[in-house]
């Protein structure tokens, strides 16, 4: 079985919402703890559901979100501040890990809602697939998830990310912007996917990506992602079912509270 470390990257400078690993989100139980907490507790769902030998911790740059973590008893491992997106900050955590893994999971601090199901899915499809360098996963957008990437785009704000795919699920292109177009008045031949901010890499590619240069597309989109299609080597995505909530990252502060309604809901599920 392959080894996993499941690498949570989280800064403090955001753009767009500040010091949002500390955000302070309400849960199911009426009290507020820091978004990555709820990120710590996926990671930590989806090392019980890959199995085997699984190592989770969090790397930042950034001492008040290590003494955080540290707090509530997650792991921590210190990365330079040069690091430029959360990719790059897992490639810099690796020497810091117990053992060197097989497969590394990016489980990004502000994809808190993130079903572990997602987790296993990329870790079988890295496993299975050789030729991949990375595998995401991507899900259908339900009318609520489209109607608020609309919604955020209108505004003028970043929302989620979304995908275009060949028909054998191989990306073609990732983008902050809503593709595929769908011409008004038509049916969508494939839906739009969501894409969620997991990443399964080889330590080997992980490590070549953070020695090579941005892209081009990688700065304009500010997706981390675009650097590893530029570079010509094969995304796999991987078509996952959505969870019975909405699949929101927390990108800005308006997604505090839909994400709080998203906690709610999943929480109801859990319990059916």
């Amino acid at each position: 079985m392959a080894k996993v470390a499941i690498i949570i990257p989280a800064r403090l400078a955001s753009t767009r919402f500040p010091a949002k690993p500390l955000a302070p989100i309400t849960g199911p139980d009426g009290a507020a703890h820091p978004a990555i907490a709820y990120t710590w507790q996926a990671a930590v769902a989806a090392a019980k559901r890959v199995g085997g030998a699984v190592e989770v911790v969090v790397a930042t740059d950034d001492t008040s979100i290590a003494e955080t973590c540290r707090a509530s008893g997650m792991a921590v491992v210190m990365t330079p501040v040069e690091c430029r997106n959360g990719t790059e900050r897992c490639a810099a955590a690796l020497d810091g890990l117990a053992a060197r893994p097989d497969i590394v999971v990016n489980l990004q601090g502000d994809a808190l809602l993130t079903p572990v199901a997602m987790v296993e899915a990329v870790v079988e499809q890295l496993a299975a697939r050789p030729d991949l360098a990375m595998a995401t996963p991507v899900v259908a957008a339900t009318p609520a998830v489209l109607a608020h990437l609309q919604s955020d785009a209108a505004a003028g704000r970043v929302g989620g990310t979304t995908a275009a795919c060949a028909r054998d699920g191989r990306a073609l292109y990732f983008s902050k912007s809503i593709i595929p177009h769908v011409a008004p008045g038509t049916v969508p031949v494939q839906p739009v996917l969501l894409h969620i901010g997991v990443y399964a890499y080889r330590p080997d590619a992980l490590q070549a990506y953070a020695a090579a240069a941005p892209a081009p597309l990688e700065l304009q989109e500010g997706l981390e992602q675009l650097r590893f299609l530029d570079a010509g080597l094969t995304v796999g995505t991987v078509l996952c079912e959505n969870p019975g909530w909405d699949m929101i990252e927390l990108n800005n502060p308006t997604d505090v509270p839909l994400i709080e309604a998203a906690l709610i809901r999943r929480a109801q599920l859990e319990m059916m």
